[in-house]
């Protein structure tokens, strides 16, 4: 049982390193973590396939009990193998790439930058289309709060025009009734003095008995 446990542990150490060097742009950690995984995964393998046991061979006097379960054997070596032919593919990839460009970094692929790219200019897009109606929405307010700031200027000057308009003509008929006044007043003061100017027959009559 002891046994088994840290066969499970190494093989799960082994997996998550190999998946940590997976994610790594470098070639050659790639490369090494697909070993690191190919192994644990062997190890898992091993440790889950049951008890242990004499070697899977037939021959006379051999008991089928005390064997051990030959397939998960058969699967480590086929996977040996595949880690084997994949390790040697991602070496010969890493030498080609630091051949042509001295370094193993995976470059990015055209389409997946296009693809981020077209994300994020739908993202800008999206935020430019946002700022443009709140910009819209604040235009219409402020054109909306112009125009009746006009229409009450408007409504002001045309009641100050009508003021003005009643002002002078109650002025133009104050100086109407002003020089109506001053003309009255004019001749009767010339029928005044017309009226002193003249004879008092009274005085005609009765000035030698005075």
């Amino acid at each position: 049982m002891t046994g088994t446990v840290a066969l499970v542990a190494c093989g799960g150490v082994l997996f998550a390193a190999g998946t940590a060097l997976l994610l790594a742009r470098p070639l050659t950690r790639i490369l090494l973590g697909a070993v690191l995984i190919g192994n644990g995964v062997n190890i898992l393998v091993l440790a889950t396939s049951g008890p242990d046991g004499n070697a899977a061979l037939l021959y006379p006097g051999s008991a089928r009990k005390t064997m051990a379960d030959p397939l998960p054997q058969v699967f480590i070596l086929t996977a040996i193998v595949i880690t084997l032919a994949l390790t040697a593919f991602l070496a010969t990839m890493a030498y080609r790439s630091w051949q042509h460009s001295g370094n193993d970094d995976v470059p990015d692929d055209i389409e997946d930058i296009r693809v981020v790219r077209r994300a994020t200019y739908a993202e800008e897009r999206e935020r430019l289309r946002a700022a443009y109606r709140k910009r819209r929405l604040e235009y219409r307010a402020l054109a909306r709060d112009e125009e009746e700031r006009e229409a009450r200027e408007l409504t002001a000057y045309e009641r100050l025009g009508t003021a003005r308009h009643r002002y002078r003509e109650l002025r133009r008929r104050a100086r109407a009734d002003a020089r109506a006044f001053r003309a009255r007043q004019a001749r009767a003061e010339e029928s005044a003095e017309e009226i002193v100017g003249e004879d008092d027959p009274w005085q005609t009559i009765l000035g030698a008995d005075r």
